[in-house]
């Protein structure tokens, strides 16, 4: 876990001086910009895990009411695990302007490949 040491504000913004654990660190592999900060006291809205299968095989985070709008099930979502002493921190990016195709967009394509053969 990281904290703010200064700050400082710029023409551009703020500047931030932060201080973090080497592990933390790390895990940014050397991606040094487009970076958000999260703080984990921020999440104000509570949700749930579901679980499916047998014996929970499968679990889903439940997306609150509040969040739901504003992108389709068909975004490209990446998700990203931070495993803490006490936390394990899942952070999921949504892309609100491009998607994936569907099942049935890649079976209609593969249809029309063969027929065009």
């Amino acid at each position: 876990m990281g904290s703010i040491i200064k700050t400082k504000r710029s023409d551009k913004g703020v500047v931030l001086e932060v201080q973090t654990d080497y592990e933390e660190y790390l895990e940014l592999h050397g991606h040094l910009e487009n970076i958000h900060l999260i703080a984990e006291t921020n999440g104000l809205v509570r949700t749930n895990i579901s679980q499916r299968g047998t014996n929970g095989a499968t679990k889903y985070f439940l997306i609150p009411r509040e969040f739901r709008k504003g992108f389709q099930i068909t975004n490209i979502v990446s998700c990203q695990r931070l495993d803490k002493d006490d936390k394990a921190i899942f952070v999921y990016v949504i892309d609100k302007l491009r998607s994936a195709p569907t099942r049935r967009e890649l079976a209609l394509r593969k249809f029309d490949v063969e027929q065009k053969v």
